[in-house]
């Protein structure tokens, strides 16, 4: 072969390294990108902005390379997405985002403008469940809470980003990270578990006045936890063949003391109530379910129980299907039955009594049926009986259908009482369907909304007549809906303001009353703590903690009734 010839062969060999270098380095495309390659790319554009909830700006860029799979997907101007990338779900951006090579970003993801993302790096907006120990993990349900990003963060390379966290504003995520937490606005945080190393902006380091609430807090669950035996103890009557716990002092014992009992034990010791062996316990709480209803019958006062009446809502036992079915899953267990009445619950009997509920005059009562009939279904599919067909749908679509855009809410408000039973009803419907099953709320700004005003009645919110109920009722629907970022720093005040209260109604070595305590002018208080307002108070503070950021220093997080994590997805 002629010199000439072999060197014609090696030029032809040489590999081309300009191939695919706008795909992994996309930021350049608008600078240097040939005709034909804009070209190409204004075809690759309108083929994904044909797919039904795809909405993706002239100006973007998107590469062949990467592997789009989205079902809802919006992408703001001068956007760009590099080869490699893994997208699935709900992805929407604002403008002049980058997402670079071989990024994963899955499940429901917002990031705001001028968001920066590394190569390699993971955003996941959806988890596993791994709850029922007996199902292999790939056939439990999904939950998805969502990530949010702010404006202008930059996320370095090969980050994890798990569901439910917020970014915020101008916030730095170091490369490497796990992000298991909200990244505070104006950050630089790294590390795994991430945390805030120094801060991007000055003056975003929190105030001295929440370095004053997170100490206040961390006191409070030190003092708790040390003294949490002692108040167990003290709602504990012995008995032959084993005791049984009673909500206050000298009160007949109840279904539901029990209960509190486990959820208070888990929470600041960490294991079942010592007081009663945990199969005891949970052997008792399984056999109170009446195999004919699923229901769970009150307690007589010497301590027997009564049959549950026939349907659905007798008002002594419908919370038990809350109580009783959290407790035995903080035990390890679960109900032995299905609740039946659920169960065999049709599409059209669902909505015939939701709309027999007392919506005007009384909000909460109706939203007490919505939170007992959806954790019926939850503890129903546990055991496999996923209840009648379109039952569920029939529950979520009229729920979605008649909410009030004006309030976010169900129900109309009354004159007496303000804002206060929509407010409540709110929080008790919501929690059941909603939150419990991670299906986003139809008008979550407006919910902020209708919260904060409630929030200035005085009725309700001096500390001197608070109770368990209506701050939880406040605290819970504004953690719901802190993702969507509306009025934060309000919601923020709000909650440092009620975590101040709540932790100050502590009363040493006996708990929480479900009201605040309150000095008569005998010098006596009007409360009894004991086990409700213990586990109620609880519950909220750790709402309240997370919403002021300082949750960390509880040690904590409610596992039970009033857990924050969804418990899987109804639909796919």
């Amino acid at each position: 072969m002629s010199k000439e010839s072999r060197q014609e062969v090696a030029s032809s060999a040489t590999p081309d390294v300009d191939r695919n270098r706008l795909d992994f380095s996309p930021w350049l495309f608008a600078a240097e990108a040939t005709e034909e390659q804009r070209f190409r790319q204004a075809e690759f554009r309108g083929a994904l902005n044909k797919r039904a909830g795809c909405a993706v700006e002239d100006d973007c860029f998107v590469s062949e390379l990467a592997s789009v799979q989205n079902d809802t997907l919006r992408l703001g101007a001068r956007t760009t997405v590099a080869a490699g990338a893994y997208l699935t779900d709900e992805l929407t951006t604002g403008r002049d985002c980058t997402i670079n090579a071989y990024t994963v970003v899955r499940g429901r993801i917002a990031l705001g403008d001028s968001v920066r993302i590394g190569a390699h790096t993971s955003l996941l907006g959806f988890n596993h469940t791994y709850s029922d120990p007996d199902t292999e993990v790939h056939r439990q349900p999904l939950t998805s809470v969502g990530i949010r990003v702010g404006d202008d963060v930059w996320i370095g390379s090969h980050v994890v980003i798990l569901d439910g966290v917020q970014v915020g504003d101008r916030a730095v995520v170091a490369a490497g990270a796990v992000v298991t937490k909200d990244v505070p606005a104006g950050a630089i945080v790294g590390g795994n578990p991430a945390r805030v190393l120094k801060w991007r902006v000055p003056g975003a380091r929190p105030s001295a006045h929440t370095d004053e609430v997170a100490t206040s807090v961390a006191d409070f669950a030190d003092r708790a936890r040390e003294q949490a035996g002692v108040l167990l103890d003290r709602c504990f009557t012995p008995a032959p063949g084993g005791g049984l716990f009673v909500d206050t002092p000298h009160a007949a014992p109840t279904v539901r003391a029990q209960c509190d009992a486990v959820e208070i034990s888990y929470l600041l010791l960490g294991h079942a109530p010592p007081q009663v062996p945990r199969d005891d316990l949970t052997d008792r709480l399984r056999q109170w379910q009446d195999p004919r209803t699923g229901m769970v019958g009150p307690l007589l006062p010497d301590g027997s129980q009564r049959s549950s009446a026939p349907g659905l809502f007798d008002p002594e036992a419908d919370y038990h299907v809350l109580s009783v079915g959290y407790a035995l899953d903080l035990l390890g267990s679960r109900f032995e039955h299905p609740v039946h009445v659920v169960a065999e619950a049709r599409p059209e009997e669902i909505l015939a009594g939701l709309d027999r509920q007392p919506w005007a005059e009384n909000a909460w009562g109706a939203g007490n049926w919505v939170d007992v009939l959806s954790t019926a279904v939850r503890w129903n599919l546990a055991l496999g009986v996923p209840g009648q067909p379109g039952a569920v749908e029939a529950l979520f679509g009229r729920l979605l259908t008649r909410a009030d855009s004006s309030t976010g809410m169900w129900g109309s408000p009354r004159a007496e009482d303000g804002l206060l039973q929509i407010v409540n009803g709110f929080y008790r419907a919501s929690r059941g369907t909603f939150a419990q099953f991670g299906v986003p709320l139809p008008y979550p700004e407006r919910v902020v909304d209708t919260v904060l005003t409630h929030a200035r009645d005085v009725r309700v919110i001096r500390p001197e007549v608070q109770n368990a109920c209506n701050i939880l009722d406040i605290a819970h629907p504004l953690w719901l809906t802190r993702r969507s970022g509306y009025r934060t720093d309000e919601v923020t005040e709000l909650a440092r303001t009620l975590l101040t209260n709540a932790v100050s109604h502590w009363t040493d070595r006996q708990g929480f009353g479900f009201r605040a305590p309150h000095r008569t002018t005998a010098g006596m208080t009007k409360t009894v703590p004991g086990l409700q307002g213990t586990e109620m108070w609880l519950a909220l503070i750790w709402y309240l903690a997370d919403l002021a950021g300082v949750s960390e220093g509880l040690g904590y997080r409610p596992r039970g009734v009033h857990r924050p994590e969804p418990v899987g997805t109804l639909f796919s």
